[in-house]
């Protein structure tokens, strides 16, 4: 344990009298630990408190986290701990929260006070909200007559005895001035009150009427039902084709968390996801529910958070970070897209919200939904071993049926030259067009084109921070790294030769997609879905009320048209360029790549029109898109696990990698070098590298990798913690631990 000064125990100290009265206080800072500290005379607290505390002489906010243990060695003396200044009124944090934090850190081997960071979301939201000023009848008592206008007497009939009413709106509704009610309190009509604390948000209705469930999905929400009702632990995997129905589903689920008076969290991959969701879940509870994601107000942070801690936000959505949020009585946790990378967060603490969803359940007692149409292997694994139940909705709602998918052989019908579109899929979108109906272009690469180079000399335009090629956006007239968001103007001529107007754009992001489409289509109304082009949930909304309003003629958009969205009139699918993901030596590349497409193909054809869809690929017989037309993606999975299996490679393995990096070159090569030499073994434990990272070059840092690799029933982090702890790191170095990787760059 430590001290509250910050140094650690001096094993010199004389032995000292010990009493009870300290606690331990975790501190939202990068630390070893939680940190001592004395409780004042007078001073009640318990575990869970938000205290405020001195840190080398700067105030901080922490969380009393236990009783103090029995000291390792020669405690530190009462009267040297620095005392807990103040009791913030708050509530406590709980200690299912507690325990999850303290499970994400061992797991991850992060600080925990990193991890409190994330879960203290609001430092305003530990003050209780102020309450506003307004009027309620003075009452009897006064001897003072006052003079009656007619206006004052509009006042007096408007309001009622021991209600206390907001100024503007009592004004507006009396049809006076502000001033009559200051001139009424003058004269002892009425007098200021404190308005009653009203709850943010309103209560979703569980008996609401909602689409009647039929089938394949009533069984399923029934079996959902009953596992919110049980109110413990288990999780299920709920699978079915795009357009089966899976969210309203699992809203009834909600439904019943609601009933049993629990709280409910669901987790959206992305943010631009959540505006067509938050409709149906208005549409079938009549209310929105609370959202949680890095766009949202400081304000609204602040009135969330303290909402949910009160238990006056009953249903949560939002992005993976609203898992630390402190929930007095979650009853049930739902992961839709759970197959989604976007649940894992890269920087900081670094976790899987999936898989940390699951844990933050467990701990609560709750029940967890892992949603997918194309489900991870993981999840699968994880379900055919009966760790995980699973449910099926085999058909899609409504009596739609599946799009039809082929290939378009690009080596047989190649685009024009300069061009990127080939004559099938031009000829299916003129005649969906000519039908009246709505046809989407999908690419997943933003901007003009991932690469400019010099016709004469061959250069190519890199970023001067990363290992990454500069990406035209050439509506914006910038280039642009994806990585580390440098930007500079298209130079006049070559950086490296001098050769005027010889760089040119290779390859096509989805602005050049555009052009070529308003080039063949000049009539047809466009719309581009990208990140940059929605920046928020409002934005995605807008775009979504266009199409389904028929706004729209073409959808040109990457990977987040492909996630969730419902757009009936939507019957075509054109992929660009289906071989995009399966470049490239990532474990997951071919999982990746048919769940990405999978989903893109499922937004056509989702109301009575049927849908077809059209892969362009130079390599349609690769079992990725094989996999795709015969809509077989169980057998595809099967494939995928058979390769995965006899190397232990995920999920029948662990790995857990170290990310070494330095602006110091030789820094980072011999930080690297020396963890390599150091490097565990034995039976079922391997460690591959150090070796440059792909991105060997990432925001001004040299990147080096190092990879351990274990069999499935071997814990990485005791040997994590110990390889680490025997190897020097310089303060200029920093090594990041990421286990469970889902990205290998």
């Amino acid at each position: 344990m430590l001290e509250g000064s910050g140094k650690r125990r001096d094993m010199k100290d004389t032995p000292p009298v010990f009493s009870a009265q300290r606690v331990r206080v975790l501190l939202p800072l990068p630390l070893a630990g939680a940190y001592d500290y004395r409780v004042p005379p007078g001073l009640d607290i318990q575990s869970g408190e938000f205290v405020t505390v001195s840190l080398n002489h700067r105030p901080m906010i922490g969380v009393v986290w236990d009783a103090a243990e029995a000291p390792e060695a020669v405690p530190v003396p009462d009267h040297r701990l620095k005392p807990v200044n103040a009791i913030l009124p708050a509530p406590r944090m709980t200690v299912s929260l507690r325990r999850f934090i303290d499970w994400v850190a061992a797991y991850t081997l992060s600080p925990p006070g990193a991890v409190l960071r994330m879960a203290m979301g609001s430092t305003a939201a530990l003050e209780p909200p102020t309450q506003q000023a307004g009027w309620t009848l003075a009452g009897p008592g006064s001897n003072r007559q006052p003079r009656m206008t007619p206006e004052r007497q509009r006042v007096l009939a408007v309001m009622e005895p021991g209600r206390v009413y907001a100024g503007a709106p009592l004004a507006e509704a009396a049809g006076v001035s502000l001033g009559v009610l200051r001139g009424m309190a003058d004269n002892g009509l009425i007098r200021p009150a404190l308005l009653p604390h009203a709850s943010r948000f309103n209560r979703p209705d569980p008996d609401h009427p909602g689409p009647r469930l039929l089938g394949a999905q009533a069984e399923a929400a029934t079996q959902l039902v009953a596992k919110v009702a049980a109110r413990r632990f288990g999780v299920t995997l709920l699978t079915g084709v795009t357009g089966s129905g899976k969210t309203e589903v699992y809203l009834d689920a909600v439904a019943e968390a609601l009933r049993q008076g629990r709280q409910a969290l669901v987790l959206l991959p992305e943010i631009a996801l959540s505006a067509q969701w938050l409709e149906r879940f208005k549409a079938r509870f009549g209310v929105s529910p609370a959202l949680w994601h890095s766009e949202v107000t400081p304000r609204t942070r602040r009135d969330t958070w303290r909402a949910v801690a009160e238990g006056e936000a009953p249903v949560v959505v939002g992005a993976r970070s609203a898992l630390f949020l402190p929930f007095p009585d979650l009853g049930l946790v739902i992961v839709d897209e759970e197959h989604e990378t976007a649940f894992k967060q890269e920087d900081g603490v670094v976790y899987n919200a999936r898989d940390m969803a699951v844990v933050r359940a467990r701990l609560a007692g709750a029940a967890c939904v892992l949603v997918s149409a194309t489900p991870s292997l993981e999840s699968l694994t994880n379900a055919e071993s009966g760790r995980y139940e699973a449910l099926d909705l085999p058909e899609r709602h409504g009596g739609a049926s599946l799009p039809a998918v082929e290939t378009v052989d690009l080596r047989r019908t190649p685009p024009e030259r300069g061009r990127f579109l080939s004559p099938p899929l031009i000829e299916a979108v003129n005649a969906t067009l000519e039908r009246g109906e709505q046809a989407m272009l999908f690419l997943n690469r933003r901007g003009y084109a991932p690469l400019t180079l010099c016709r004469h000399c061959g250069h190519r335009m890199r970023c001067p921070n990363c290992t990454a090629w500069l990406v035209e956006h050439r509506a914006r007239r910038q280039l642009q790294c994806h990585h580390c968001g440098h930007t500079e103007a298209p130079p006049a001529e070559c950086p490296e030769c001098g050769t005027a107007n010889s760089l040119v754009a290779v390859g096509p992001g989805v602005e050049r997609v555009l052009e070529e489409a308003a080039a063949l289509w000049p009539e047809a109304r466009r719309l581009v879905m990208a990140s940059d082009t929605l920046p928020g949930p409002a934005a995605a909304g807008m775009a979504a009320q266009q199409i389904q309003d028929r706004e729209v003629d073409l959808i040109i958009g990457t990977q987040i048209v492909a996630k969730g969205w419902h757009f009936p009139h939507l019957t075509l699918v054109g992929v660009v360029d289906a071989d995009l993901g399966l470049a490239g030596g990532d474990l997951r590349a071919a999982e990746r790549t048919v769940q990405l497409l999978h989903q893109v193909a499922g937004r056509a054809g989702r109301a009575e029109a049927p849908g077809r869809v059209l892969l362009q690929s130079f390599s349609p017989e690769h079992p990725v898109m094989q996999a795709l037309i015969s809509g077989d993606l169980d057998a595809f999975m099967s494939e995928e696990a058979a390769i995965r299996r006899p190397g232990h490679w995920p999920p029948f393995g662990r790995l857990a990698a170290l990310i070494v990096s330095s602006e110091d070159e030789r820094e980072a090569d011999r930080t690297a070098r020396d963890l390599g030499l150091a490097a565990p073994g034995g039976e079922g434990v391997q460690v591959l590298g150090p070796a440059p990272a792909p991105l060997a070059l990432l925001r001004g840092r040299h990147r080096r990798r190092l990879l351990l690799k274990t069999r499935r029933e071997i814990a990485v982090q005791p040997i994590l913690r110990d390889w680490l702890a025997r190897v020097p790191v310089p303060n200029s170095v920093r090594v990041q631990v990421d286990v469970d990787p889902v990205s290998f760059l």
